[in-house]
């Protein structure tokens, strides 16, 4: 699958079209879509289920140095503001301040980051690590390890700092549960 060929499917999906022309209209900072709700579309759309089958939320990252949760929550409430009627679950984090609560949420460490590309080069799966946003002229596609594992229906585990096995087979056997199509790699 080239990168023409990802960017065609997941934007077959409207809700991701929409949030990056939204994203790009804030002009938040190093904003962009990001992880399940890409993937998981290019899925549906290989295995001819509705676009937003099994897509539990859709992942905005951004990175600012304000690291106070004021103002991550005013950016949450403005993209709720403007996108509610999408009736999608957005999840948008400052990947500046990941680092001050993920270690207590997910019981593992998380050194701080400097940028929104390095949040995704730490997902949990590296299948996920993809990131799409809106420019004047089109869109950037972020992909460190391209889209062979995406096209192959292959989660992959993604071995970071914070990898969590526990957390990993969480994730996938849900995945697999909605995608049977899935082949899941171990966690070892």
């Amino acid at each position: 699958m080239t990168e023409d060929q990802f960017l065609a499917a997941t934007l077959r999906n409207p809700a991701n079209r929409i949030i990056a022309d939204e994203l790009r209209h804030l002009a938040l900072p190093d904003a962009w879509i990001v992880s399940g709700c890409l993937v998981q579309t290019v899925w549906n759309v290989q295995t001819n289920r509705p676009v937003d089958h099994g897509i539990s939320d859709y992942d905005i990252f951004y990175f600012d140095p304000d690291t106070s949760w004021d103002a991550e929550d005013a950016v949450i409430r403005k993209l709720q503001a403007r996108l509610g009627e999408l009736g999608v679950v957005m999840e948008a984090r400052n990947q500046a301040r990941v680092h001050l609560w993920y270690t207590g949420k997910n019981g593992v460490p998380y050194p701080a980051l400097s940028s929104s590309t390095e949040g995704i080069d730490r997902f949990l799966t590296a299948t996920t690590q993809i990131g799409i946003r809106r420019t004047a002229d089109g869109y950037n596609v972020y992909a460190p390890n391209g889209f062979d594992d995406v096209a192959g229906m292959i989660v992959r585990p993604n071995h970071t700092a914070n990898f969590s096995a526990a957390n990993y087979a969480k994730k996938a056997a849900r995945w697999k549960s909605l995608w049977p199509e899935i082949t899941v790699l171990p966690a070892e």
